[in-house]
């Protein structure tokens, strides 16, 4: 499983990420801060990676039909660093990226 941070992410969880072997782009690397959340989707979607972000609006777009390569959405301050890795961790375990296809995961 491949991640795409949104831009509130903090770093730490990207590091922590890759200090686990995990592949992680954030939005920052990727050059698109700024970019308007569709245009964000749709560039998750064609990179193959999953979104992980604290903004409802990308919720929204599901709700919309917006096809994607799965979300993780967590409301931010509801979880530690260390809780918001290791569920990340977990996902990219024991989720296969075609389960994730179009799919939300709550954390």
């Amino acid at each position: 499983m491949k991640f795409y941070l949104d831009e509130h992410i903090p770093k730490a969880v990207l590091e922590g990420l890759r200090r686990r072997g995990i592949d992680v782009l954030t939005i920052q690397d990727a050059g698109r801060v700024g970019d308007p959340d569709r245009k964000q989707l749709a560039f998750a979607a064609m990179k193959r990676r999953v979104l992980v972000t604290f903004d409802d609006d990308f919720l929204s777009l599901d709700a919309a039909g917006a096809p994607h390569s799965g979300i993780v959405f967590s409301q931010a301050g509801r979880r530690s660093i260390g809780e918001l890795i290791e569920s990340l961790v977990l996902i990219a375990n024991v989720i296969d990226p075609e389960e994730m296809r179009n799919h939300i995961e709550f954390i």
